[in-house]
């Protein structure tokens, strides 16, 4: 299937306005910190890219990454183009945002799973029938609005009506749960649970072996060159996301909650949050 053209979900200033959110600092910390005078800080912040040699100063202040935030200020940085056998994204508008579904199959025995709902799952159930696939299961990354809005449309499809799961720590009506580990099969392919907890409090991503390449998905948890927003825990979000994600192969392919597909080894070279862990 044709992937299709998805911007990235955050610019640096929501970066900027994550960090200084989650790690609680406050601009004139920032000015403290970093040196920059408070008017470029709060430019700066309001997403004027001003001042490049500020930028790092800034950056540096808050432990972001200086040149993938420089990256991503300059839009001279978006994950390459994802394309997957076995592997398909629908974006779709929720009030003012979009919101990501997708739907992995195994192509040989055809029988796949949906991973979230987007705001409307007509697109993601069109391709279930031109692939002439079975569709097995739907899982959730979380249960946040906007990831389970169409969750009915889809549990009419499923050859079970039953097979919808959400993880233990964030259970919802109806759904069976599951506990970190636990893992479950589309035919030939193995799906793997971790729990990467911060953004909600069971934030899971789905780990996708026996395709060309793994797929990591992600829901909120991890965004092309940017993170959820930590709304329970900022540093925990920051803390599985290095351990539970960013251990994985370079070539993993991510599939986000928002924004486009990405891999691994692209966000260690690009994402502000934690590419400097990766120099």
């Amino acid at each position: 299937m044709i992937t299709p053209f998805v911007p990235l979900e955050d610019e640096f200033e929501d970066v900027i306005a994550k960090t200084m959110r989650g790690r609680h600092i406050s601009e004139s910390e920032v000015v403290e910190r970093s040196g920059v005078p408070a008017d470029i800080v709060a430019r700066i912040c309001r997403g004027e890219f001003c001042d490049e040699g500020a930028l790092p100063k800034i950056a540096s202040a808050l432990e972001l990454d200086p040149d993938a935030l420089s990256l991503l200020a300059g839009k001279a940085w978006a994950p390459k183009s994802v394309s997957l056998d076995g592997l398909a994204q629908f974006n779709t508008p929720y009030r003012s945002m979009r919101v990501n579904a997708f739907l992995v199959w195994d192509p040989q025995s055809k029988k796949a799973a949906a991973f979230d709902t987007g705001a409307d799952a007509s697109g993601l159930l069109s391709a279930v029938s031109e692939l002439d696939l079975s569709l097995e299961a739907l899982f959730l990354t979380h249960t946040h609005n906007d990831h389970i809005a169409d969750l009915e449309a889809i549990r009419d499809r499923l050859v079970m009506p039953e097979a919808v799961y959400s993880n233990e720590q964030e259970p919802w009506p109806g759904t069976k749960e599951f506990a970190e580990g636990d893992s479950f099969s589309i035919g030939s392919l193995k799906v793997e649970t971790r729990t990467t907890w911060g953004h909600s409090v069971g934030g899971t991503t789905y780990v996708v072996t026996g395709l060309d390449h793994p797929v990591a998905i992600v829901g909120d948890a991890l965004f092309a060159g940017s993170m959820g927003g930590g709304m329970v825990s900022f540093n925990d979000a920051w803390e599985t996301n290095r351990q539970k994600i960013f251990t994985l192969p370079d070539e993993t392919i991510v599939c986000p909650g928002h924004g486009p597909m990405t891999t691994v080894g692209e966000e260690k070279r690009a994402n502000a949050f934690f590419a400097r862990e990766f120099r």
